[in-house]
């Protein structure tokens, strides 16, 4: 029988072929050789229809970056199996077999963990044929029950982020190519690795027995043929199985409607954690025969023995990789050695906290804290996998937690009732803010760039609606109040929802101003900000923090009033104390922070113009403060006096939150900033020749001033 490159080759030779649709493929190298011996350095051909613009998109034949025919050692998964490249099983040496299972299990742990950090399925998971073709592993239970659950992981995960549509971060990551993805029996591959781990367990209380006991058990075959290593073994394997199971557990729990496997799926994750961790004691017992055969590649290995796994080809799927050339990829090393930054192990430690912070989240209808969390969430700037389940968890159908509709949480933030006030859900302006509250929670659990670019075009949206209700409810006011004299000589009486609606307006520019405050926190994430920008920067976040103090101040007085006309008619009505001492809490913070950014405030770019697109803030342009300020002669009073509120309102605060360590760190940094710059501010006043330089050491948005001597 022909081979394949045999066929291809003899193609070549038989001169041009037609192929249809009046078109002609010849073979174009001597014409290629000729062109190439009459260029000199520096001339490239250029025709109609091939300029420079065509030459630097083309692909580079022979290039085995560009060429997917390139460094090809099959061209088939067929040719692969045929040539003995994935047995099963692996070795009729039952030892040497389960040694090759383990070094399997460990590389697909490293190639999923690349996988979630955005290259190609092809080129990861399913560059192992064993779960590219797992009905040939079926009469090896071990081997096909794992790969059965590895393909059903990898479907959990692609429905996860198609579901929340973040794939758009990391374009490779839900796109399979043809792949032979949706497996009927991979369903089951989880009751197939049960049966396998009651086996195994089994096996290992055979070889822990005593001599007494053993006999009842002496019919159990051994998993290997060496009883010195039988112990290991079956712990090395135990642990890598009952982490696959438990981590598929808890995906499949948390997206469970409306976070009702949350508790569940911690349980599981706790397992995971625990098992990873005995996956990694696991690596000292199985290195220790490659060490001392001298064959030790630890360095650079994606297993734990450090030994190269079989049944692995990156090449076999190149044409399945993606529609663009294929790159060569790197996979993350199993375990961090060395100055290696990041392993494969180091990924689901961080990937199953993260998880277990989402899970650990407790669902209130509360807006204010979602929010809050989500901030704070990515702060340990989690990864792909972590924030679809963040994002499918906050919005489901539409609703929070696909429970509460957005009017109900504003509604509530108020304190208000609209359980009565049916009509007002179907208001054309609470039907655009359920979007615009629906596509803010996506944004927030974006990655940083995308999340700040995301925030700068939706700002004029929320901008605009803000304009269009205003002047609406505005005129409905007016209509209603308007002087006259009510036929039934009652006083004039205001609709509920108008006054739910007037509000919800007031409400509104306060979420505003919240994201124009996230807006511009995220460029000192993303280090988007010379030194020379921060006096405008500050001027911004001084103006949008006093804005959003007031008109969180503004809600708690509402919250208060509502509250104390409740408690009159309802003798036995309670009132939300917590609630309000935590929005109160929360306005003296912003407080704290609106007096560090006014002593910060000591020239317009690009970083800004989405702001005075979205007219954030609604007072005087900064190029008139900056004017009016360039000449003025500094007097470092003022700035001493924001400096030393805002350490007294630190200290303050730092007693509502005592049992809240995030915030209470928040703080406390804040409290460092005002420190320092007051030493920075007597300094200065002691000797205005000091030079002074910004630097983030206390809190990653609120610089602290360094004085030096020129």
């Amino acid at each position: 029988m022909q081979s394949v490159r045999e066929e291809e080759s003899s193609s070549i030779d038989q001169g041009p072929r037609s192929c249809g649709d009046n078109s002609v493929w010849a073979h174009v190298s001597p014409l290629l050789s000729a062109a190439c011996s009459d260029l000199h350095e520096g001339e490239l051909i250029h025709g109609d229809n091939f300029n420079l613009f065509a030459a630097m998109s083309a692909l580079e034949i022979m290039d085995p970056k560009m060429d997917s025919g390139m460094v090809s050692t099959f061209y088939s998964i067929d040719e692969a199996i045929e040539s003995g490249f994935a047995p099963v099983p692996i070795s009729s040496d039952r030892t040497v077999d389960v040694q090759c299972i383990i070094d399997i299990m460990d590389h697909l742990l490293a190639c999923e963990a690349t996988w979630h950090m955005g290259h190609s399925l092809a080129q990861t998971v399913f560059s192992c044929i064993y779960v590219l073709r797992p009905d040939r592993t079926s009469s090896h239970a071990l081997l096909h029950s794992f790969c059965r659950v590895i393909r059903a992981t990898c479907r959990a995960l692609v429905s996860v982020l198609s579901d929340a549509r973040t794939n758009e971060e990391e374009d490779l990551f839900t796109m399979t190519y043809g792949l032979p993805f949706n497996g009927d029996e991979d369903g089951k591959g989880l009751l197939l690795l049960n049966a396998v781990e009651e086996t195994i367990c089994r096996q290992l209380r055979a070889c822990k027995a005593t001599s007494s006991k053993r006999r009842v058990l002496e019919e159990l075959e051994p998993l290997q043929t060496n009883p010195q290593l039988e112990e290991g073994f079956c712990k090395a394997l135990l642990c890598r199985i009952r982490f696959r199971k438990h981590f598929l557990h808890a995906l499949n729990c948390m997206r469970r409607p409306q976070g009702r496997g949350l508790e569940l799926a911690r349980k599981h994750i706790a397992y995971c954690i625990a098992e990873l961790e005995s996956v990694l004691s696991s690596v000292e017992f199985l290195s220790l025969e490659t060490v001392e055969n001298g064959k030790n590649e630890m360095e650079e290995s994606t297993t734990g023995s450090g030994r190269h796994p079989i049944g692995f080809d990156p090449n076999l799927n190149k044409r399945l990789s993606a529609p663009t050339p294929p790159r060569a990829i790197k996979l993350l090393s199993w375990k961090k050695v060395g100055t290696s930054k990041f392993s494969a192990i180091d990924y689901y430690v961080k990937l199953l906290h993260n998880l277990d912070q989402i899970c650990a989240f407790k669902l209130e209808p509360d807006l204010d804290a979602v929010l809050q969390f989500v901030v704070q969430f990515q702060k340990s700037r989690p990864d792909l996998v972590a924030r679809a389940h963040l994002q499918l968890l906050l919005v489901q159908d539409g609703k929070l937690y696909g429970r509460d509709t957005f009017l109900t949480i504003c509604a509530r933030s108020l304190a208000l009732d609209v359980t009565k006030n049916h009509g007002l859900h179907l208001n054309e302006y609470i039907l655009q803010l359920n979007q615009l509250m629906i596509n803010l929670l996506k944004i927030l659990c974006a990655n940083t760039p995308w999340q700040r670019r995301k925030l700068g075009k939706i700002l004029n949206d929320w901008s605009i609606f803000n304009v269009q209700m205003g002047i609406t409810v505005g005129n409905m006011m007016q209509q209603v109040t308007t002087p006259r004299t009510p036929k039934n000589g009652m006083g004039i009486t205001i609709d509920k929802s108008l006054l739910i609606l007037n509000h919800i307006y007031g409400w509104l520019e306060e979420q505003i101003h919240w994201v124009a405050l996230r807006f511009l926190v995220l460029g000192f994430d993303l280090e988007l900000y010379s030194p020379s920008e921060y006096c405008m920067v500050y001027w911004y976040m001084y103006i949008i923090l006093w804005k959003l103090a007031e008109k969180a101040h503004f809600r708690v007085l509402i919250i208060v009033h509502t509250e104390e006309r409740k408690a009159k008619k309802k003798e036995d009505y309670s009132r939300d104390m917590a609630r309000e001492d935590r929005i109160s809490l929360w306005v003296l913070l912003l407080k704290c922070q609106t007096s560090l950014a006014q002593g910060l405030t000591v020239k317009f770019v690009q970083h800004f113009g989405l702001l005075q697109k979205a007219s954030l803030p609604k007072y005087d342009a900064y190029e008139s403060f900056s004017e009016s300020t360039c000449h003025a002669r500094l007097d470092y009073l003022p700035v001493y006096e924001c400096f030393r509120d805002a350490q007294k309102m630190a200290k303050e605060i730092k007693v509502g939150y005592a049992n809240d360590p995030d915030k209470l760190a928040e703080v406390v940094g804040l409290e460092q900033v005002a420190e320092h710059n007051i030493i920075a501010v007597n300094l200065l006043c002691q000797d205005r020749s000091l030079k002074v330089s910004f630097e983030f050491i206390h809190h990653p948005h609120f610089a602290t001033a360094v004085v030096r001597r020129s």
